[in-house]
């Protein structure tokens, strides 16, 4: 039965994704307009994943761009142990992290500092602060480049805090501590009624 089993999954697995791994060898194969195919699938959310972390459409667009020539320049180096737009989103947040990095982000090292707890501050009521989705997303883009680099990659790319740490080179418990401090600057935000 075990056998039947990973057969069955097998071809799943290999069905799954015939679709898209066809264009992607069209583009293996040099087929120029396969190019243009596979850029028009992945442009749009591969620019509001660069946007949610740079927070700027000038810079999301650069490395929108550098991202889809380094993917293309790379295709040899695709092997499949992911779907293609999980392997490119890959490249545009390391290449957005990298950005914010050029910009200094400001990200403190919390165990280089020593500090490993987070001040108790104002409880907000969470629950009480149901704003639309729109205002939320102006509060997102008003937090500190670090913070919005965290929070951005944890709530909406869906990163838990081992791969930010990884990402971003920092600790574990800066990734924690850091989450923590953007929410609460989110939620003040937005209490504020937008203004900082």
């Amino acid at each position: 039965m075990s056998l039947i089993y990973n057969i069955k999954t097998i071809i799943l697995e290999l069905t799954a994704n015939i679709a898209r791994d066809e264009l992607v060898e069209r583009c293996k194969l040099g087929h120029t307009p396969s190019y243009e195919t596979l850029y028009q699938r992945y442009v749009k959310a591969m620019y509001n994943t660069s946007l949610r972390i740079v927070n700027n459409p000038a810079d999301a667009e650069d490395v929108l761009q550098e991202a889809f020539l380094d993917a293309f320049r790379s295709l040899h180096d695709f092997h499949y142990r992911s779907t293609f737009g999980a392997w490119l989103k890959k490249i545009v947040i390391n290449k957005s992290i990298n950005l914010l990095r050029k910009r200094k982000m400001d990200l403190v090292d919390m165990e280089e500092t020593g500090i490993y707890e987070v001040p108790e501050e104002e409880r907000i009521d969470e629950e009480a602060l149901r704003y639309k989705v729109e205002e939320a997303k102006k509060a997102i883009k008003k937090l500190p480049d670090g913070y919005r680099a965290v929070l951005s990659l944890y709530l909406l790319e869906g990163y838990d805090h081992e791969e930010i740490s990884g990402i971003l080179g920092i600790s574990h418990n800066t990734v924690r501590t850091q989450y923590v401090r953007a929410k609460q600057k989110l939620l003040y935000i937005i209490k504020q009624g937008g203004s900082i």
